[in-house]
Formats: structure tokens, sequence, C-alpha cells
């Protein structure tokens, strides 16, 4: 890994018109030195921009660790063409993971990855350089400088949460410099935090509390993102894999120097805790607040108040992001894959599949949504969890739900909302798709070959009967044509700030009565019973929630399932160390070929998964560690 450089890419666009959005978008591949880089404010705007590109990249869910490595989605491995997928990442859970090429590599931008030291050279040559422009407000300079820190602090973290330990990459080291200087060292995991949250503590004055010209800023970082990232950052480095964590104890640099800290730090959650309310309280401050579904003018009066609430639970995620009360965060160019979130609902799209629909969720992942009641499936005393995978036929109670008169599984009923909003599924009603009358809703038809959702072929062919619904527009429409309507994935969401916060609080010790507040408003908004109702009432453990360590599952499982899909939970999983728990199962689905029924819903393995403790952070590629003597590789690699 070489640390410094003296020619850069800069943006050399044609006009000085555009807005900034469009700037975001694209990554300039000119060429040009430092000083026309930064011979007037034109010209450093769009070296900002380089700064962003690395970023915008990030949009891509195939390759980000957190989607791929969940558990939460399968890809087939053995399609006759992936249509333009990378399933790199994807397969990483199958045991593909090495030294020799790591996938998802970040450290260098091989394999789906990006190349972020790149990206952190391009940051400390804008902040070296930042005075050269001689047309710069004063206001403008403080907050391009602000922004850069935030991408700093930004870039770092997402190495951090890949690798552990990293090197510290705060300034280039000039053209001159030895061997002995470029052969950089790994900070240890406290030395790490530290430096981002600093980077974020100096950003957060400097950068605006909204974006006010919307029409050509969005995208841009603002105060409230980087507190909210601040708070991730801090409750990453508290959680027990990196605080205290005995597997990596014995982890230290060729010069002796430990890279994780042995002892449990519990102050930890206390910094962790402070940066979530910090966060908290200027979203909220600015006008962050949990979304509600409001029906335009084009939906009929007759849209029921389940529907109302599936569509909630769905523009949280897919509303426009300048309408969008909830979004802490989004990156600047839409979502791209949602052809491949969605099942084929009529005749025509049966007949010439366009849309690939292989993003297949398992069964596990179906099963970790709660009841109606507001419990783990397990859990709730007044649901057949021994007889969840008996037949069922919808009937009129259900059915904005599921289909009347359709045969399906009762594992698929008395659901809470979040399942119908996230998951579609063999029965399942689909609103939207340009039909908009509730009493006529599609609805999925999945079983065997003849099915219209079914298997037509080796490529656009989804393997577990599940698809990620929460992740398309229901404005969306596939037909014989098709129109996507597209949005930006949130990458922080207000709601994903309240658990967090609830987490910090119960991991400080807090009683119950102070955690269960912020869980609270996240459930009442999804349409389910608080946390007291909901195990007191109708639990096999009704004091579970009173415990620091039942509550911890409860919080757990509620972030993973409020988050479901949105790149985040497999970061979770990993912080928590519970990946290895999630993953130790194979991964099932549904008996895709057949046409009946009772034939249909007999799960089946897919995937075995393969994680141990070395899978926890990614290796560095082996030859970074002959170029650079001085790097250790990570534990078991």
């Amino acid at each position: 890994m070489k640390i410094h450089f003296k020619y850069i890419l800069v943006a050399l666009l044609a006009t000085g018109i555009l807005g900034c959005k469009k700037y975001l978008d694209v990554t300039p591949d000119n060429v040009g030195t430092i000083d026309y880089a930064f011979r007037n404010r034109n010209e450093a705007e769009n070296y900002l921009f380089t700064c962003y590109a690395t970023l915008q990249q990030l949009r891509y869910p195939q390759n980000d660790g957190g989607f791929t490595n969940s558990g939460e989605i399968i890809f087939p491995n053995n399609l006759s063409d992936n249509q333009g997928i990378d399933p790199t990442g994807f397969n990483l859970i199958r045991g593909t993971q090495n030294t020799q090429n790591p996938g998802l590599n970040y450290w260098n931008g091989e394999n789906g990855g990006q190349s972020t030291f790149k990206a952190l050279r391009r940051c400390n040559t804008m902040l070296e350089n930042i005075d050269k422009p001689t047309d710069l407000t004063a206001g403008e300079k403080k907050r391009w400088i602000a922004e850069v820190k935030f991408l700093k602090a930004y870039y770092h973290f997402y190495l951090f949460r890949m690798y552990g330990p990293i090197p510290i990459i705060d300034k280039n080291l000039p053209i001159t410099s030895s061997q002995e200087d470029v052969d950089i060292k790994r900070a240890p995991v406290d030395s790490v935090v530290n430096y981002m949250v600093r980077l974020l503590d100096q950003a957060a004055p400097d950068l605006p509390e909204v974006i006010s010209n919307q029409a050509t800023e969005l995208g841009r970082i603002t105060k409230p993102i980087a507190l909210s990232v601040k708070a991730q950052i801090l409750a990453t480095a508290a959680s027990p894999l990196y605080n205290g964590n005995p597997d990596y104890a014995s982890m230290k640099n060729r010069d002796g120097q430990a890279l994780f800290s042995s002892a449990y730090d519990g102050t930890k959650w206390d910094k962790a805790a402070a940066a979530c309310l910090e966060a908290i309280t200027d979203c909220e401050a600015n006008g962050i607040r949990l979304s509600k579904f409001i029906p335009p003018a084009n939906i009929p009066g007759n849209l029921t108040d389940s529907l109302k609430e599936v569509l909630t639970l769905q523009t949280a995620v897919t509303a426009e992001w300048q309408l969008n009360p909830e979004l802490i965060w989004a990156l600047s160019p839409t979502f791209p894959v949602q052809s491949f979130c969605m099942p084929r609902l009529t005749a025509a799209s049966a007949a010439t599949p366009i849309f690939q629909g292989t993003f297949a969720p398992p069964i596990s992942e179906q099963e970790m949504f709660y009841t109606n009641k507001g419990l783990p499936i397990d859990q709730d005393a007044t649901w057949d969890y021994n007889g969840r995978y008996e037949m069922r036929t919808g009937d009129a109670a259900n059915r904005y739900y599921i289909r009347q008169d359709y045969t399906t599984v009762k594992a698929h009923f008395n659901r809470e909302p979040r399942f119908y909003a996230d998951l579609a599924f063999d029965g399942g009603i689909w609103y939207g798709n340009g039909n908009l009358n509730p009493e006529s809703a599609y609805y999925v038809q999945g079983r065997g070959t003849n099915a219209w959702a079914g298997p037509k072929d080796n490529i656009k062919l989804n393997i577990t009967g599940y698809w990620p619904k929460k992740l398309v527009n229901y404005l969306t429409v596939y037909d014989a044509n098709y129109t996507i309507i597209e949005y930006h994935l949130p990458v922080i969401r207000l709601a994903g700030l309240y658990l967090l916060y609830a987490e910090a609080l119960n991991e400080q010790g807090k009683p119950y009565a102070q955690v269960v507040p912020y869980i609270d408003r996240v459930r009442q908004r999804a349409g389910i019973p608080g946390v007291v109702d909901a195990w007191t009432n109708y639990s096999r453990n009704p004091s579970k929630f009173t415990t620091k360590d039942g509550l911890r599952d409860i919080i757990h499982q509620e972030t993973r399932i409020e988050l479901a899909f949105e790149c985040q939970p497999g970061w979770d999983l990993r912080r928590w160390k519970e990946l290895q728990s999630v993953l130790s199962k194979p991964l099932l689905g549904w008996n895709i070929y057949e046409p009946d029924a009772i034939n249909y819903y007999k799960p089946r393995a897919l995937v075995t998964p393969v994680f141990n403790v070395r899978n926890y952070l990614w290796p560095i590629k082996s030859d970074d560690l002959i170029v650079n003597n001085n790097l250790v590789q990570n534990l078991n690699w």
C-alpha cells in the first residue's frame, strides 16, 4: 500500500452551471496538477466532489458486507447469467474469503471494494490546498473543510468496521518520504476511534443543520449526519467485537504494541449514549421525525388502515428524499437494484421476464419478524409456532395481507405489519405496481414453473420463495414494460438512531423504564404493542424485558427487523459478535419447483454458511504484508 502521490484525479466538468447533486453522481477521470485543481473556487469545488466520489460508489448493496454477509439475502451461485451482479460479496458466506485475493477488498479497491485509502489521500490533498483559491469565501471554506473532515472520518469508519485496527491516514506523505515513513503500521482500536471522533467534533459546528438548497445540494453532509455517524462509531467501539474482546487480545503490531484493549470498558457506552442523545436532539430540533404515510390524491379513498400501515413502513425507506421526514442521510445516487427485489405479478411480466428478482431472503429471515403481538414467533403464547408449516387458506379478515381463498403456509398469518411491508411471498398481497385499488391488488403466485413468479429459467430465478419487498418503491411498475420509480436508500434513519440510543442506555445498566420508550417509538409506528404490554400479556416469558440481558435480546431483534435489508444489520451482528450464531445453521428456502402447496412448503437447505471467529474481520491481502513489513494480518488469516 503506497501512502503518497504527486498527481491526483480532479474534476474537469464541462460546465460550471451543473448542480452539486450532479457532481456527486460522477467520478471524474481527468488528470491535472495540484496547482490547476486549486487555481480558483470552481476548480476547487470540483475537487471537493472528487472527495465525495468514493462515497457515492457505496450505493451498490451487492458490494456492502453489511448486506451480503448478514444472512438476510441469498444470491444463487450457479445462475447462467448474473445479470450484472458481481456475486463476490454474496459468496463470502460460502467460505470463499481468502488472503491471496480477498473479496470486497476495500483496502486495495478490488473484487467489489472501493479504494478507500485513495479516497483518504484525496481528502488530505483537499485540506492541504484549501487556502490556494483566492476567490473562495470564508464561509464556503469552513463548510468545505468540515465536509472533507467528515468524509475522512467516514472512510476510516468504513475500513474500521471491516478490518478493525487500521493505519490512520492523517496527512499525505511527501514524494521524498523514506521507505521507513511509507511503511506505516496499524493503529490500536482506541486510537482509530479517538481520531474519527475528533474529526467529527471538528467538522460538526461548521456543517449546515439542513440543506437549504435542496435542488442542488441534497447529498452533501449536514450536522445531523455528522452527529449520527459519531454515535454509530462510539456504539461500535463500545460493542463486544471491539470492547474487551478476548479473541483479539493477542493481536499486536510487530513492535509489540497491542491493537485491542484486553479489558472491557463500560464508560465507552456512556460516550455512545451521550453521542446518541446529542444526535437525536439535533435531528428533532431540525424537524426530523418518524414518517407516516399520507395518501396522495391518486389513491382511492377506500385504502384500508392495514395498507396505510404497510405503506407507512415502506415509504420510510422509498419516499422521495426531500419529502421523507425520517431521513437523516442517504447517498446521492439512487438505489440501483430494485429489479432484483421484485417478483413477477402479471401474466405479461411472466410471458417475457425482465426483472431479475434474484435477491432471495431465506426462511430464517422471515421467521425473525414478529407476530402481530410484537413478539418473536417462538415466544408468543397466542401463536401456533409448532404448526407454522401447516397449510391455511386466506380469508376475508386477512385479505389485505394474503390473497383470499389462496392456500399458503400458516407462518404467513398473524404477523406484524413490517412482515407484510418488507417481504413478498407466495399468496402475499402486493399493493402498487400501477394498481392502487386495494380490493383488486396484485398478489404473488410463486409455486412451480407455471406460476407467474415461479422459476422460468436459470437466470431470473428466486430460489427461496421470498423477495425483499421493502426495497421496491410501491409506485414502480413491472408488467409487459416497466417504470422504475427511483429512491435513495437511507444510510441512517431516525428509527435506527432511537434503537441505537435504547441499546446504549441498556448497556449502561439503566432501568428498563428509561430504555423502553425509545424502542416503543419505533414499535408504535410499526403498529405493534409496546414492549411491556407485549411481553407481559402475550409472551411465554413475561419478565424478559426487566433484565439487562433480556432487554438486550429484544433491542437486537427490534433493530434487525426495523433496519432489515438496509445494509445495517450485518454490521450490527458483527459488532455484537452474533453473526457467527446467525450463520451457524443452513439457510433454507421453499421447494420452489413444486406447484402444490403441500409440496411447495417443505423447507430445503440452500446454503450452509462458512463463518467462524476469523470472519468477523476481513483479511488484508497477503501481497500488502510483503510490501509493508510493518503490517500484521488479522486473526487466523
